[in-house]
């Protein structure tokens, strides 16, 4: 697992020294069985590596496994990372999918750092960014070898240890377009360097100096990538590196410049094998280099965006494009003849992306649910249907059968009983669907409720569960898979509502901490501010941003939620990219706690829900295991582990 570390190998001349010679003896005593057949004449392999993996997801059955080289071709340094053939079990995760991750020789002159990460838990991992501030996803190192490659990689190129902190380690590659980046950011002490053009291409193809096209890496402008002597690189300062290290973390927050490019490149590389590591990469070198204490000699001043909405045309993270949602049709042919769901992974992927037209949510949503199971018929659906009805109507006979005698004297039923039919009448008025105040639709509202009342007895009722059912009732429209697919709901919710609100607190805890991993600048504000116990959330989390939403985008974010497909806690991810959309505002009008929460609340029914969920998304597959690892397991909605409707096979895979 984690590779024993007693001192940085890779800084260390003698180790640098004897990794020559044993690479020397090496290649000389079995170079062509190194070689690869790809691989053209005169380029030299002086670092291989097995069992190198990458996760795409979450999941531990999608990892892809291969293997890393470091090609010598002239006086250039090349990186690849080719995965494995016919290594992927899962049927979701194809050959042509793993293709996509494929690192095809890129040259260490458009690398600007690399960063190695060594986790308390796990295996050691290194993100490799290039010098246009995107990165490639983290590469695992199942086997070790973190040091040997640092190492073989000092051996060829100038490697420097940053000043800022100790895990980085810079290429000191300052090219043309960073300096135009410098520019248009106006920071501050901007190095004017000298950039010698690279001409030295693997396999002996020449960068075109008029078109500067690559194959495998896209750039920020039509230059060619370019290289400095060792000569050049030595003379190279604190002031200009640091502002590298700096512009990394400021290219997708701030400038018009960044934000036109990046996403100019993003659109042009959808069918490069490398649009997906642009895409969700971007956000991880942002988070680590967030990261890293800056020099107060040094410090660069970003400004914040004064309006929030400018914010929109920003993308914190980039997720994939949001799809038309599920329609009959559509929908039609993910059952086989019998009605069973031929492919759950599939169908929770397609409503992840576009959620559910409405004339198709009511089955949908008893799927997505757990009342009903994926591998159900229409018959067992229909036939559970009518056993559950009745069932439903015991239950709910118990409470109509209490009489005014009784009910004096059953101090519970009364409370709960007034606090329903106070809340009832308040429930969502400005939907037609309880729109008068004798509305039917109010009346089953307040039946469900109250019935759920008696069925969880130990739970009751709480203010804010009627925020939950009514959408429920809305798409349904009966009382009894109405309250079956809230009770079920509540088993996900339920720890939210209990009175030592120990599920809210587990939830915000973890949100604290994911804050800090994917914003550490704003997580220190909220410090700074007495806002650590992330208490403005407070009514995202419980209710399900139920409140902030119109009415539809409420039904659109909850039907995402229950898919599970990046994460049974997305919930959590959405309100990390809600605040890193309006950080702005907040940070810069340094907001106290009550201005916060004021500011919190006002947002409502101002959210772009497509966009925060692209953002969440991203945030997520670029959190991976690091994020996990902030939430506890058990922490709500956690699915039920007790009801076998209820579970998600994909989730066994999941690392927690």
């Amino acid at each position: 697992m984690q590779e024993a570390e007693i001192h940085d190998l890779s800084d260390d001349a003698d180790y640098a020294a004897s990794q020559q010679q044993r690479s020397t003896s090496m290649m000389r005593c079995d170079s062509e069985k190194r070689r690869s057949s790809n691989e053209p004449e005169g380029a030299e392999i002086v670092y291989t590596k097995d069992n190198v993996t990458i996760h795409p997801t979450q999941f531990a059955s999608e990892r892809i496994s291969g293997r890393l080289k470091l090609i010598k071709q002239s006086s250039s340094l090349f990186l690849t990372w080719i995965p494995y053939k016919g290594q992927s079990t899962n049927a979701r995760l194809s050959e042509k999918d793993m293709n996509l991750y494929t690192i095809r020789e890129v040259p260490f002159a458009d690398v600007r750092c690399i960063r190695r990460h060594t986790p308390a838990l796990g295996w050691q991992y290194i993100i490799v960014v290039l010098s246009s501030g995107l990165a490639f996803p983290p590469l695992y190192f199942y086997s070790g070898g973190v040091q040997e490659f640092l190492a073989t990689v000092k051996q060829h190129v100038f490697l420097m240890r940053s000043a800022e902190d100790a895990n980085v380690f810079l290429v000191n590659n300052f090219q043309n377009p960073l300096q135009q980046t410098l520019s248009s950011l106006g920071l501050p002490g901007a190095v004017s360097i000298a950039c010698v053009p690279s001409t030295s291409v693997l396999g002996g193809e020449s960068a075109s100096h008029e078109n500067g096209e690559r194959d495998h890496v896209a750039i920020f402008d039509g230059s060619p990538s370019t290289r400095h002597d060792r000569r050049e690189r030595q003379k190279v300062h604190g002031p200009a590196r640091d502002i590298s290290i700096q512009v990394l973390e400021k290219f997708s927050l701030v400038t018009k410049f960044a934000r036109e490019t990046t996403s100019q490149l993003l659109w042009e590389s959808q069918n490069n094998s490398f649009s997906l590591f642009e895409r969700i990469n971007l956000n991880q070198s942002v988070l680590d280099s967030s990261k890293k204490p800056h020099n107060d000699a040094l410090e660069v001043y970003i400004p914040v965006p004064s309006d929030p909405f400018e914010l929109d045309e920003l993308s914190l993270a980039w997720g994939k494009p949001r799809q038309p949602p599920l329609g009959l049709e559509e929908w039609a042919t993910f059952l086989d003849s019998e009605g069973r769901v031929v492919d759950s992974g599939a169908l929770r992927k397609r409503i992840f992306y576009g959620g559910v037209e409405h004339k198709v949510r009511k089955e949908v949503w008893k799927i997505l649910l757990g009342y009903q199971a994926y591998e159900s018929t229409y018959a067992e659906r229909e036939r559970r249907s009518s056993i559950k009805r009745t069932e439903y109507e015991i239950i709910k006979n118990q409470w109509q059968s209490i009489s005014p005698e009784q009910e004096k004297r059953f101090t519970k039923f009364r409370q709960r009983k007034g606090l329903i039919e106070k809340d009832v009448v308040r429930t969502d008025r400005s939907i037609s669907f309880y729109g008068e105040d004798d509305h039917p639709n109010l009346t089953l509202l307040h039946d469900v409720l109250l019935t759920y009342s008696f069925y969880n007895f130990d739970l009751g009722y709480c203010q804010g569960m009627n925020d939950l059912l009514s959408p429920i009732l809305f798409v349904m429209e009966d009382e009894s898979e109405s309250f079956w697919c809230f009770a079920t709901l509540m088993e996900r919710l339920g720890p939210n509502f209990n009175r030592d609100q120990n599920g809210m607190h587990s939830q915000l805890i973890a949100l604290s901490k994911l804050v800090e991993l994917l914003d550490g600048p704003l997580h220190e504000y909220f410090k700074q501010k007495d806002c650590l116990n992330y208490f403005i959330c407070f009514r995202w989390i419980l209710l399900q941003f139920k409140r902030e939403l119109e009415f539809e985008k409420t039904m659109l974010l909850w039907e995402v939620l229950w898919t599970y497909h990046s994460s049974e806690h997305l919930h959590l991810y959405v309100c990390v990219a809600i605040l890193k959309r309006y950080r702005g505002k907040m940070m810069e009008e340094q907001m106290e706690f009550d201005t916060l929460l004021k500011f919190i609340n006002e947002l409502s029914g101002r959210i772009d829900i497509d966009a925060i969920l692209r953002d969440a998304e991203a945030l997520c597959l670029c959190a991976g295991e690091n994020g996990v690892s902030c939430i506890p397991p058990g922490t709500p909605p956690s699915l039920p582990l007790g009801n076998d409707v209820l579970l998600d096979p994909e989730l066994e895979d999941k690392v927690l």
